[in-house]
């Protein structure tokens, strides 16, 4: 059986990535496509309490790291791994371009560290396609503030700590831009759907 695709959703807190994420996996599966939809940090029922301690808990920078990978090492054990050898679509909220973005262009760990992580955790393993919802953060924390009563300790982050991780994506968007497509988030629902449509035909 041919291997499945994988599909990732990137982007600063509040430029619309997990609405499209949505509209994607519906998109796919109208087309009849066996699709797994999934998320991170998540995806599994340890990765979701390690979610909820990660939103939540104030931690030091590399435990924050070691945590996120702990997680998607048991995403990628017991749900993508298995989803892509059964030749079906993973559709994921974030994948490890996240990390980087985060951990490493907002909290400033070392990116060779989490090189390290990403060798040990993922191996070879990439996502086919990668979309990064691309927002200023001006636009993005209006966006969030508006829809979110309860942010979490990200969300709650200053302008410049975002400003960090929107930088972090795009040298990853530059660095990869066979696998990275940069999609204006400041656009309309519909634009952006039509956008999507037209990439994902490509695989």
């Amino acid at each position: 059986m041919a291997r499945g695709r994988f599909i990732s959703f990137e982007g600063i807190d509040g430029a619309g990535k997990s609405t499209q994420h949505a509209w994607t996996v519906g998109h796919l599966r109208q087309q009849g496509r066996s699709v797994v939809a999934t998320r991170e940090p998540g995806g599994t029922p340890l990765g979701e309490k390690l979610r909820a301690l990660l939103l939540a808990e104030p931690m030091h920078l590399e435990t924050e790291a070691l945590l996120m990978f702990a997680a998607r090492r048991e995403h990628l054990a017991q749900v993508i791994e298995p989803a892509l050898a059964r030749g079906e679509w993973v559709v994921c909220d974030r994948f490890v371009d996240a990390s980087f973005a985060y951990q490493g262009g907002g909290r400033g760990l070392a990116w060779k560290k989490l090189d390290i992580l990403a060798d040990w955790v993922l191996g070879d393993l990439q996502p086919d396609l990668t979309f990064f919802f691309d927002a200023p953060v001006a636009v993005a924390q209006q966006r969030l503030h508006a829809a979110n009563g309860n942010p979490d300790r990200f969300e709650q982050e200053q302008s410049a700590f975002f400003e960090r991780v929107r930088a972090a994506y795009l040298r990853i968007a530059a660095e990869n831009p066979t696998r990275v497509r940069v999609i204006d988030a400041t656009q309309t629902p519909e634009y952006i759907n039509k956008a999507l449509e037209k990439i994902i035909a490509t695989l």
